[in-house]
């Protein structure tokens, strides 16, 4: 007996948590994303000139190639003239505003370096509710700050605007990932690290959103990259959804329509004789159920090119054909 133990006795081994494996995965998963992701997110120090000399700005950004490309939130670079990029390896890199695209809230910004590490782009139509995700940025110049949480909602939209026009950033990101003051243009990414998408607001506490990165967006950094700007053709009319009468929806197979609520003076919508309280069922043979059915219709190929216009109104269906415009921003 050797206080109180009897001799050849072990000490019991501490008792581990039902749920400890877990926790081990879920910390290990985020490591390894803050680890792989980390080396790609710089802090963005964005100087402007105002009419009381100038101004300091800042954000985050994540390259997205080797050749110094970087992909950030518009409204961080929004009137800068300098950007500076600091990485978690010390360097601080010069770097220029290559194009910004407010009404989708995403800017290209190219560092001057040809060894960045880029990060991977992932698809975020692929998240669930509930899957985990890390945010990752550069606040106040602290670099690679790592926050965690989940995907709280999908599907979520975000009201831009960019002079007199204004639009809606469809399939936004919530996430309870706390994002910091200067976490803005950081990457969201999923447990394999890739970035499906960048963080743009802090609508509350223990709420964030972040900008997809999806078919639709890409398409938005690719035209920022070659062309610096965004094209997006324009018909000139403000709408929501609206359910369409028993009688219709029966007809037609499906429950919604945009109603015009305004028709916007001298635009092509106006020429063609578009009215308020019209109900838009179809363009070009492609279902409308919201606005965001027609904004994504409003590609830059549409520019210039006659649309077919299927209306309901007063008990009866026309078509009307209309020329859409390039928005103008």
């Amino acid at each position: 007996m050797i206080d109180g133990v009897a001799d050849g006795a072990h000490s019991p081994s501490p008792e581990r948590l039902p749920d400890a494996d877990a926790f081990d995965a879920y910390s290990r998963t985020v490591s390894g994303v803050a680890e792989r992701l980390t080396p790609s997110v710089a802090h963005l120090a964005v100087s402007r000139r105002t009419r009381r000399g100038r101004a300091e700005g800042a954000g985050s950004g994540v390259a997205i190639s080797s050749d110094g490309y970087m992909l950030t939130s518009a409204h961080v670079v929004a009137g800068g003239n300098r950007v500076t990029a600091s990485f978690s390896d010390g360097r601080e890199l010069q770097a220029e505003v290559i194009g910004a695209d407010p009404l989708s809230d995403l800017a290209v910004v190219r560092a001057d370096a040809r060894d960045l590490k880029p990060g991977e782009l992932g698809d975020a139509d692929e998240l669930r509710v509930g899957q985990l995700v890390v945010a990752i940025g550069s606040p106040m110049g602290l670099a690679g700050t790592v926050t965690a949480g989940v995907v709280s909602a999908l599907g979520r939209s975000l009201p831009t605007r960019a002079g007199s026009a204004g639009r809606l950033v469809e399939n936004v990101i919530q996430t309870d990932a706390a994002l910091n003051p200067g976490n803005s243009g950081g990457a969201l990414a999923d447990g394999l690290s890739r970035v499906v998408g960048v963080n743009t607001a802090v609508a509350g506490i223990g709420l964030g959103l972040a900008v997809p990165i999806n078919d639709a967006t890409r398409r938005i950094i690719s035209a920022l990259m070659k062309e610096g700007r965004v094209r997006r053709a324009y018909i000139g009319i403000v709408g929501g959804s609206r359910p369409l009468p028993p009688r219709i929806a029966s007809r037609l197979g499906r429950e919604k329509g945009i109603e015009v609520v305004e028709v916007v003076s001298g635009s092509p919508a106006e020429r063609a004789g578009l009215r308020p309280e019209d109900l838009i069922v179809d363009v070009d043979g492609e279902r409308m159920a919201d606005v965001g059915d027609l904004q994504r219709l409003m590609v830059a190929e549409r520019i210039g090119q006659d649309v077919e216009v299927n209306v309901f109104r007063d008990g009866e269906f026309l078509k009307i054909d209309l020329t859409p415009r390039e928005l103008e921003t």
